[in-house]
Formats: structure tokens, sequence, C-alpha cells
């Protein structure tokens, strides 16, 4: 199993991590390793060697059937699920990462730092590209956003994906973050909602 993670998706995000807003050229896309994954409401671990932890909420979509270079008009059938998931990033780390010019695998794809809400079957949507999502720290809204805000559509990056790797079932795509990252701490409880629905619910140790 694959977990793909789209950054800089959103014009608010770009702005806040880089002082301007800007859609970059093609859709940046990163991996993490599968041992990352964090679901089932689990308690995030903080790991303490990392420095600080940013939560960074995401809708994310299961890809459900095998696929290689995938017409956009055609990428609707790849997938049949989405919910909210938090890319936990080890920030400072990724500051040095970026500085050297290295990849964020390091910063990205340590234990814990894919976690994955309920899935909801999309035919509960009208249309993927208008989902709300949001996420609540301690009962009190940090972060939210649109599908409609995304720089780079669902569709679009499916088949920009399936240009490299080859999609099978199972796979998820983290699809970016809006703007409004920020750190969390021990004993933080963290409530992640998809619509009205409450599809996350957890605490950080």
């Amino acid at each position: 199993m694959k977990i793909f993670a789209i950054g800089m998706n959103y014009l608010q995000h770009t702005l806040e991590l880089h002082g301007e807003a800007f859609k970059p050229k093609e859709p940046v896309i990163f991996l993490k390793a599968d041992s990352s994954i964090l679901k089932d409401n689990k308690p995030f671990f903080l790991p303490d060697h990392l420095g600080r932890i940013d939560y960074e909420t995401e809708l994310i979509v299961r890809i459900n059937r095998l696929g290689k270079s995938i017409a956009p008009q055609f990428a609707h059938r790849y997938y049949d699920a989405v919910s909210v998931g938090i890319d936990f990033t080890a920030r400072d780390m990724q500051a040095r990462l970026r500085s050297e010019g290295n990849p964020w695998d390091l910063c990205k794809g340590f234990d814990g730092a894919a976690c994955i809400g309920e899935w909801i079957p999309k035919e509960k949507f009208l249309d993927v590209q208008r989902i709300h999502f949001h996420l609540d720290i301690n009962g009190k809204t940090v972060q939210e956003g649109c599908t409609s805000d995304m720089l780079y559509k669902v569709d679009e990056i499916i088949s920009y994906i399936s240009r490299f790797f080859t999609l099978k079932t199972g796979d998820i795509l983290y699809t970016g973050t809006p703007a409004g990252i920020g750190p969390v701490s021990i004993n933080d409880h963290l409530e992640a909602y998809i619509e009205d629905r409450k599809v996350l619910d957890f605490n950080i140790k």
C-alpha cells in the first residue's frame, strides 16, 4: 500500500509557509511510509526527538482499483471513499531538510504521521470538490477548509500521480492542507469533521 500526499495545494497555505501566494507549476507529491498510518482513533504519541510537530488537516481519498496513466475524465472511477486525515509534520526538521535541499521523508513519514479518519462513501456527497472539513483541538476550531479551494483538484492529482506510479486498491491520497496549521501538545484532544460528521476523535500522548 502506498500513501501519496500533495503539498502546497491551497493558496493561503502557500502564503503562510512561504510569505507569498502562488500555484506550483505541477502538483508537489511526496510519499509517507505505510508504518506512518494511525487509525481507529488510537492516540498519537508525540516523538520527543523531532522538535515541533504540526497538524495539517486534509481531505483524504481511498483508491479502489488498479490504474496507470489515467485520463483526468476517468479518474473519478478510481476512488470510492473520502475522509479527513491529519498529516503530522516535524516542522523544525522540515525547515532544516528544505534548507539543505534534502527530501521530506523523515519529517513527513515517521510512525503515526498519517492519521486516518472513518471512511465515507463518496456517493454521500454531491461533489467531491465542494466538501467542507475542519479540525477542533480541545473543543476549539483551529483549521477549516473546503475542497473547492484546491489548486489541483482530486481527479487532476490522481491522473498526475498515475503517470509515475501504478495505483493499487487500498492506496491513500492526502490532498493538501488549507491555511491554519499549528503545533500539537501532550494532552491535546483532536476531533476532525467532514461536513457535520465527526470522523476522527483522538488524543495526543
